[in-house]
């Protein structure tokens, strides 16, 4: 991998939400560690541990001991994805945020292309992936989910459902999110969108689940997802009309 340019770098904080995910986090820090070092020299790494119950807890205290640039953050219980996500924006201490999921169905090693498309003006750089590597049910549910709330909420990404997001740390100093569920996605597009905030959007390489289960696609969870989102669909499109 190539180093940037100068003129291209940024001071970048890379976190990654992780509920046992022990069997992959090791990667997902290690190559997003070399993906940083290829950008930036002013760069921070983390982890926040949401309440794993497998050995997520353990090898991210072995890489800690490793990796001077690591920090976890663990929350004594399972507080949910939207919750984590919180706690890793309000931790991040760099211009820059980064942050994928731990479960490393997305590749660290992309994050230099999110970098490349900072232009004047782009607040937020967002993936959409270039194919679904997921059981077919997922994929029909999946599609699904964005068709819907792209249309209940008025989102203009082509990918909501793409967790693979490259954004301004000043953002959050506007706004304030909320969900500690898998909705926290929709929320947060929603309010950046709002407030007059610019994307841009690239292509990102979706992979296989190798490790773990989906904590989203299952019939409880997504009955929760579902209220919230109509609560969210409420508070932030409904009263605007009313």
């Amino acid at each position: 991998m190539q180093k940037l340019s100068r003129t291209n770098l940024v001071n970048l904080s890379i976190f990654f939400p992780a509920y046992n995910d022990g069997g992959t986090i090791p990667s997902m820090v290690l190559t997003a560690l070399v993906a940083a070092r290829s950008i930036t020299d002013d760069f921070e790494i983390i982890v926040v541990n949401d309440g794993s119950r497998d050995h997520t807890a353990l090898v991210l205290a072995e890489l800690e001991k490793q990796i001077p640039c690591l920090r976890v953050i663990t929350h004594p219980e399972n507080r949910g994805y939207g919750a984590a996500l919180r706690t890793g924006f309000s931790t991040a201490s760099k211009e820059w945020v980064f942050y994928t999921d731990g479960d490393a169905q997305y590749d660290s090693l992309e994050i230099p292309v999110l970098v490349e498309a900072i232009r004047e003006g782009v607040d937020v750089v967002n993936g959409y992936k270039i194919s679904r590597n997921d059981p077919f049910i997922r994929i029909f549910l999946g599609n699904i989910y964005n068709f819907v709330v792209k249309i209940a909420f008025g989102l203009h990404l082509r990918d909501v459902d793409c967790d693979y997001r490259l954004m301004r740390r000043a953002i959050f100093d506007n706004i304030h999110l909320e969900s500690n569920t898998g909705s926290i996605c929709v929320e947060m597009i929603k309010k950046i969108q709002d407030a007059g905030y610019q994307f841009a959007e690239v292509p990102v390489h979706h992979y296989h689940r190798q490790y773990g289960t989906s904590q989203f696609f299952n019939f409880r969870r997504l009955f929760q997802t579902g209220q919230h989102l109509f609560k969210l669909w409420r508070i932030l499109v409904l009263k605007k009309y009313f």
